[in-house]
């Protein structure tokens, strides 16, 4: 198949574009630095020229509430419009567990706009909602850091490597389209404030982790249920400790 990753040079995109690569599959890896602009529509068509199968795994540069929306808002509609020319057959996109439980935040907002954009373009599609990544950790910590003590909720959390959001995006991709949301997650369950004690205990944080059950999730309230996938999920096999464990992973 011929296939676009949008956001195909980041983190999960450029691990997918060499596993659909390693299959055979031509593959694009589109990004703004390729020339390719979902938010302004350059290079669009090009990108999409008798293409198969679009992923969208970009992501908005800044969280800021307005920009986080224009962004999901106005590249979702210029995507789904340049992929209806081009006759594209499948549009995957990769979203988030729990994002209609999120929607006191801002980014989880704009996400939902995102996914419904896509529901409703008439093409065929497949939405892959994941738990958090395990390379994310650290930047819960940084959000949730104020005057020395780390804020984070109690709530369950089960967490990912990318290397198993890639496995399952593969999948996926070379798949007949689903019309439904699919879940994916880790292999175990955790207390956020243990995920993030784990972190900052490897990586020598002496910053204090204090669990707050008022601690909200970029912007959102918690609870043991809110990012947790269901029962049906697709569940990756690397675990957390194994992950951290590795010297590669602590940066």
């Amino acid at each position: 198949m011929k296939i676009t990753v949008i956001g195909g040079t980041g983190l999960i995109g450029s691990k997918l574009v060499n596993s659909l690569k390693d299959l055979g599959h031509e593959v694009l890896a589109a990004s703004p630095n390729s020339g390719v602009n979902t938010l302004t529509g350059e290079g669009l068509d090009q990108a999409l020229e008798n293409v198969d199968v679009v992923v969208d795994v970009a992501n908005s540069s800044s969280f800021a509430d307005d920009d986080v929306m224009n962004f999901f808002k106005t590249s979702g509609e210029n995507l789904m419009k340049a992929e209806k020319k081009a006759g594209v057959n499948h549009h995957i996109a990769l979203s988030v567990v729990g994002t209609e439980r999120l929607q006191e935040s801002g980014y989880f907002r704009a996400k939902q706009v995102q996914e419904d954009i896509i529901k409703n373009a008439g093409i065929p599609y497949s939405i892959v909602h994941s738990t958090q990544f395990f390379e994310f950790v650290g930047g819960i910590v940084k959000s949730s850091t104020v005057d020395n003590k780390i804020l984070v909720s109690p709530a369950l959390i089960q967490p990912i490597a990318s290397d198993d959001v890639v496995k399952a995006m593969t999948d996926v991709t070379i798949g007949e389209p689903k019309n439904t949301t699919l879940e994916i997650g880790g292999p175990e369950k955790i207390k956020l404030s243990d995920l993030v004690k784990k972190y900052t205990t490897i990586m020598k944080n002496s910053d204090e982790v204090v669990s707050n059950p008022d601690a909200t999730y970029f912007g959102a309230p918690l609870n043991d249920s809110t990012l947790i996938p269901g029962d049906g999920a697709k569940l990756g096999t690397i675990r957390y400790d194994e992950w951290i464990s590795n010297p590669d992973n602590q940066r």
